[in-house]
């Protein structure tokens, strides 16, 4: 498959959430063990099928909406990592076979952490994952750049989201479009507040003291949501974690370094699971 060429396009399905709200799951590959990808905050499932097209030959890869984005763009609340994690579940339960290996971004990184031993991964990728966020912090760095645009219609907006994303895989750009055009502010308040990120309650450093799968954490070089102090509190963590840095790369490491990510994922499931899966 010639992965940017647009030709790649996953099959769609709906599920249940534990709500009763309605989920899409896309999926792509043929056959082989599942591989379930979260995205983190503007982004859609949509944002995976460049790398969905790595791995497709040799297993079945699945990604899924997250509530505010995408399909369900319209849902606010509850925007909990709790209820993100009870999604999660909900989607593994959808695919119906036990899940390889669970892949999350940002946020996403931050879901397929609780996630894995809830959903009975083997194991887990998080990517630039959100470990701590400082108090303080949230609206300034994942809000307040985002509120002009999205108090723009879905005709103006549209529009504009291509333009920020002009130089990027014409892939990444429109799922973009499909993660943000009916995308709302409260949405992405309601994470902070849902969370008590002012109150200093986003901090996953205990789950991962003591981590029970084989995780790797892949950290962008520049612009990354983890500190230097946390990632240099990861890299002496040991263990089953494994911390590794693509240098130059910035948080959005698998739209930039789609090749290098690849190479780590590949790396790392000779080190979990003994061999690449076939």
């Amino acid at each position: 498959m010639n992965e940017g060429s647009g030709l790649l396009k996953g099959r769609e399905r709906f599920f249940a959430l534990d709500d009763g709200l309605r989920g899409t799951l896309e999926e792509w590959g043929v056959g082989g063990p599942p591989l379930l990808c979260v995205h983190g905050m503007t982004s859609s499932r949509k944002g995976w099928t460049r790398l969905a097209g790595r791995f497709s030959t040799e297993r079945r890869v699945f990604a899924c909406d997250q509530r505010g984005h995408g399909d369900l763009a319209d849902v606010t609340g509850p925007m909990t990592l709790e209820q993100s994690v009870r999604d999660l579940e909900s989607a593994t339960r959808a695919i119906g076979d036990p899940v390889d290996l669970l892949l999350g971004h940002s946020w996403g990184g931050s879901v397929v952490l609780c996630g894995g031993p809830r959903t009975g991964a083997r194991a887990v990728v998080a990517l630039d994952p959100v470990i701590r966020v400082r108090p303080g912090t949230f609206a300034a760095d994942y809000v307040e750049e985002l509120r002009d645009l999205l108090s723009l219609d879905r005709d103006n907006r549209i529009p504009r989201i291509r333009e920020l994303y002009a130089k990027d895989d014409p892939l990444d750009r429109e799922a973009k479009v499909h993660a943000m055009e009916r995308m709302s502010v409260a949405a992405l308040e309601r994470i902070g507040s849902d969370n008590g990120v002012e109150e200093g309650r986003w901090d996953l450093r205990p789950l991962l003291e003591s981590y029970p799968l084989p995780l790797l954490v892949l950290l962008s070089g520049e612009d990354s949501v983890v500190d230097p102090e946390d990632r240099q509190w990861l890299e002496g963590l040991g263990g089953s974690v494994r911390v590794r840095t693509i240098e130059g790369a910035g948080h959005n490491l698998h739209r930039t370094h789609l090749d290098r990510v690849v190479e780590e994922i590949r790396a790392f499931e000779r080190v979990a699971f003994g061999e690449s899966p076939a």
